[in-house]
């Protein structure tokens, strides 16, 4: 061990070493980041690695636990492994040099690797992570010789003379001098000037806190956008959706019938929201197509755009979840588009394809029939948010998120389920997503109770692309009684529902809801995972009635 690591023998001091160094390199790279690669955050790449190989359950677990703030749990997750990582490296670099610096060499090629891969990478792409793997492993060589030992002085000659005068102790027989050395108290950090120390550190994890607000200071790109994306005034649609006065019920509690923006439930494998200027965004339609089709952001809104009223749903939604939402939609037909290009007979799948490489399989005929499927540019009489697929995203009735609903869309490839594949099929979900009848409980919510007598049960169901014709609910093990439907908008929303609980007795009670089809189907109560096409159950809460 060099003599310079002897007063680190200790684990605290170099662990601090480890993550102040590896804080002032994540900062740095940010900065660097914002400068030559804003999609190329090592924090934001890395991520966005890992949500690409996690595993199915993996990303189920992560909505199940955190739901829409799954990201945020991830990056902070990140974090906290980050700072693992870079405490075992200041310890590892103390006791086993230079190892502590080559696991923080391994992290940056983690991180530049990461970079390179996501979709559309530039050239510039791994110069961030490197950087602040260059970054940490400087500071880390500076902190380490600040934990040197400070050099103890000489003794002066009269005080060495007395020390050689001072009667020895006598060695045990059978003992070695070694062992008598071994037993005394070990080198310890006692002649670092741990204060001083400490100061470097704290000042490199500042810096690095600096750095990394710089960087966000520096992310005029999205910002930039959001400015273009607050100026749109989108074109006056040449057909208008409206909500019959009958399709919200009013009742407190209850899901309103539109969602608004800010509460539309948000899952995506985007960790950053892509940021693309209006004026640079296309879309390319080609594949097995007589012609190919390139159409412009102007283009596309010079198009006679329609309105529409449409429920999304995530595939990972539960039994009586959230994260499903209806909203009015403004946009332009599909199929209209597709007819343009003049699919192929042996076509029978569209891949589109997300700016940041999201793709979604969509069966082919799903988006040639007479369901609204548009390229969506305005949601709830605004342009989309930039987090729902700002400035173009694909909303199409009757099938999950995951086979249609990409967002920041630039690319439809039309082809076959045989010839190609999407994000979430290569990972185990099913090819074709189609909506599953279900309905759930708003009022009251699980454990909540109500007065005894008359008590109001109130939710949602929905059967997209064929229509709820009815909702029924059971009060414990009774029979199954019939509720009020409020005015449904049409067969691809969801429709309101309430009861009139007349003879609730106190106690606890169980409350189930099923819906019924207009095609006849029943909401089956056979309990099935959201993997690999959906959830399916009957929602039931737990209602006490005082």
């Amino acid at each position: 061990m060099p003599e310079t690591r002897g007063p680190a023998r200790g684990w605290v001091l170099p662990a601090v070493a480890g993550v102040a160094s590896v804080a002032l390199g994540v900062g740095v790279g940010e900065l660097v980041a914002a400068v030559v690669a804003p999609a190329s955050s090592p924090l934001v790449v890395v991520g966005s690695l890992l949500i690409d190989l996690a595993p199915p359950w993996a990303k189920d677990t992560a909505i199940a636990l955190f739901g829409t703030a799954d990201k945020a749990a991830l990056l902070v997750g990140i974090g906290l492994v980050l700072l693992a990582v870079a405490g075992a490296a200041g310890v590892l670099e103390a006791r086993r040099p230079p190892w502590g610096m080559v696991v923080i060499g391994a992290v940056g090629v983690v991180g530049a690797v990461a970079a390179a891969s996501r979709a559309n990478a530039s050239m510039l792409a791994i110069v961030p992570s490197a950087v602040a793997a260059i970054a940490a492993m400087l500071a880390l060589t500076f902190l380490f010789k600040k934990l040197a030992p400070t050099p103890t002085p000489e003794p002066a000659p009269d005080a060495l003379s007395r020390r050689n005068t001072e009667p020895t102790h006598e060695v045990e027989p059978g003992a070695s001098q070694e062992s008598s050395f071994d037993s005394a108290t070990p080198a310890a950090p006692a002649d670092v000037d741990r204060r001083r120390f400490l100061g470097w550190a704290g000042g490199a994890v500042a810096l690095g806190a600096l750095a990394a607000l710089g960087g966000y200071a520096l992310q005029a790109g999205a910002r930039a956008v959001t400015a273009v994306r607050d100026a749109i005034t989108l074109p006056k649609a040449a057909s208008t959706a409206n909500v019959p006065a009958g399709a919200e019920l009013g009742i407190d509690g209850l899901a309103p019938v539109v969602t608004p923006n800010a509460e539309f439930y948000r899952i995506d494998t985007a960790l950053a929201v892509p940021a693309i200027d209006p004026a640079d965004w296309s879309l390319r339609i080609h594949g097995l197509v007589d012609r190919e089709v390139t159409l412009t952001w102007d283009e596309l809104l010079a198009l006679p755009l329609e309105e529409s009223i449409t429920t999304l749903a995530c595939v990972s939604n539960e039994v009586g979840g959230n994260l499903i939402g209806n909203a009015v939609w403004l946009g332009y037909p599909i199929r209209e588009l597709l007819a343009r290009a003049g699919p192929s007979t042996d076509a029978d799948m569209v891949l589109s394809r997300s700016i940041d490489g999201f793709t979604a399989s969509t069966p082919l005929e799903v988006l040639e029939d007479d369901r609204n499927a548009i390229l969506a540019v305005g949601m709830n009489g605004e342009p989309l948010p930039t987090e729902h697929g700002f400035p173009v995203r694909m909303v199409v009735p009757g099938l999950y998120g995951y086979v249609s609903a990409t967002k920041w869309v630039v690319d439809l490839e039309v082809t076959r389920f045989d010839a190609a594949s999407a994000y979430w099929t290569d990972r185990g979900w099913s090819e074709r997503g189609p909506i599953k009848i279900s309905s759930r409980i708003d009022v009251p919510r699980q454990g909540q109770s109500v007065s005894s007598g008359s008590a109001v049960l109130a939710g949602v169901a929905w059967h997209q692309h064929v229509g709820i014709a009815g909702v029924e609910v059971q009060i414990d093990d009774g029979e199954w009684r019939a509720a009020e439907l409020a005015t449904a908008i049409n067969d691809d929303t969801w429709v309101q529902w309430k009861y009139e609980w007349p003879d609730a007795a106190a106690g606890s009670h169980s409350v189930r809801v099923r819906a019924l089809g207009a095609d006849g189907d029943v909401q089956t109560a056979d309990r099935q995972g959201v993997v690999p096409d959906g959830a399916t159950g009957l929602d039931e809460v737990t209602v006490e009635v005082r």
